[in-house]
């Protein structure tokens, strides 16, 4: 079936068009131009933004679920909502746990990749964020973290590795060298996250594939001192390597105007991807955790947090919240913020095809307005949400 998107503006990698139209014939686009070509399906967007669809790396769950879980319908419920807010692709991310709920999710991912016909954001594999991470920085991640643990590790990626796409870890831990080994020949891409790691180490083991940082400023090192000497970490490393991606969760809480800004300027618009790390609140207003009765986190300010408010536990963003954010907070111009939630998380993970709209490619797409608002939302040719 052939869709024609016309009347709108369209986001071109650093360009905005008026007077072309999209054609999407099955799973791809099939042409952008102002010729007029043979269509099934209208959709005119009455001036709004016709964008790539925005692609989220990092996203623990949403509407009161999570993927830590054994059941399929919980990955298709949060599939469909996070594609009401623009998000056309996801990496289910998981958080510490033990390795029979690994195992049990992983099993449950198996099933729904072989679903002919799945809902909602397209979901190419899992985001394991956890769980060698370091004590020290913790954050919300719970009692489950752990040293490097080859058999558990060597086990799942025997196992599960075409479902793994990356891997979130401390590469100071004793072990990390062989994990990352491991991890490259299977083809998992590393991500340095939760860790204390100082600067040498981050340079020693970018070398070794940790080519990004995990939410860069949340349970990163910084600037610190031992025994009257400064020492540099993670988020000065990640700054000083060119060829090092960030994660940012630009939901307005995490970080302030100010980092955002500062990310930007000295990392650049060509590697950060902006990411959600939405949890089981995702998408929910201030108070809904006592919808579905979990001790483990409050929404309050917009943001999830411990019970004892010591700490941020994740977020309740949206990827369309992200673009508006970086947009507004960190003064970037609209396709810069759109690229930053599409085209350069698609290159990170991976994702051939994906988070531009150009011919040829796979034809995911957002329509949204001034606002960031979104009103129709279409995966791989097929429209799952449209107001």
């Amino acid at each position: 079936m052939v869709h024609k998107f016309t009347n709108g503006r369209l986001i071109l990698g650093n360009t905005v068009a008026k007077d072309l139209s999209l054609y999407t014939d099955g799973e791809r686009i099939r042409a952008i131009t102002c010729e007029e070509l043979p269509y099934d399906v209208l959709h005119d967007v009455g001036g709004a933004y016709i964008s790539p669809g925005f692609i989220d790396i990092h996203v623990h769950g949403g509407g009161g679920k999570t993927f830590d879980s054994p059941d399929p319908e919980d990955f298709f419920f949060i599939a469909d909502l996070h594609a009401r807010y623009g998000t056309t692709t996801l990496l289910p991310t998981a958080s510490a746990q033990p390795t029979e709920t690994y195992v049990a999710m992983l099993e449950a991912f198996r099933r729904v990749k072989a679903t002919p016909n799945p809902r909602g954001a397209y979901m190419p594999a899992f985001h394991m964020e956890a769980p060698y991470f370091a004590p020290s920085q913790v954050g919300a991640q719970g009692p489950m973290i752990r040293p490097f643990d080859p058999v558990e590790y060597n086990m799942l990626i025997e196992r599960y590795g075409d479902l793994i796409c990356r891997w979130s870890a401390a590469p100071e831990l004793p072990g990390a060298r062989a994990f990352a080994k491991a991890c490259r020949e299977a083809g998992i891409r590393l991500s340095i996250g939760h860790s204390d790691a100082e600067y040498d180490c981050v340079m020693e083991m970018f070398d070794e594939g940790f080519g990004c940082v995990t939410h860069l400023y949340s349970c990163t090192s910084t600037v610190h001192r031992k025994n009257a000497f400064r020492y540099a970490g993670i988020v000065e490393a990640a700054y000083m390597i060119d060829g090092m991606d960030v994660e940012l969760i630009a939901d307005g809480k995490h970080l302030p105007a100010s980092l955002l800004q500062f990310a930007v300027k000295h990392k650049g618009v060509d590697r950060i991807c902006i990411v959600t790390d939405a949890t089981r609140g995702g998408c929910l207003p201030d108070g809904a955790e006592k919808m579905f009765d979990d001790p483990g986190f409050i929404i309050e300010d917009g943001v999830a947090k411990l019970p004892d408010r010591s700490a941020f536990a994740g977020s309740v963003c949206t990827t369309n919240r992200l673009v508006r954010n970086m947009r507004d907070m960190a003064g970037v111009p609209l396709t810069d913020a759109v690229r930053m939630a599409s085209a350069n998380p698609a290159r990170v993970a991976g994702l051939r095809d994906r988070g531009v709209l150009r011919e040829g490619a796979f034809a995911d797409v957002v329509v949204f307005d001034e606002n960031i608002d979104v009103s129709l939302t279409m995966v791989n040719g097929c429209v799952v949400f449209e107001k």
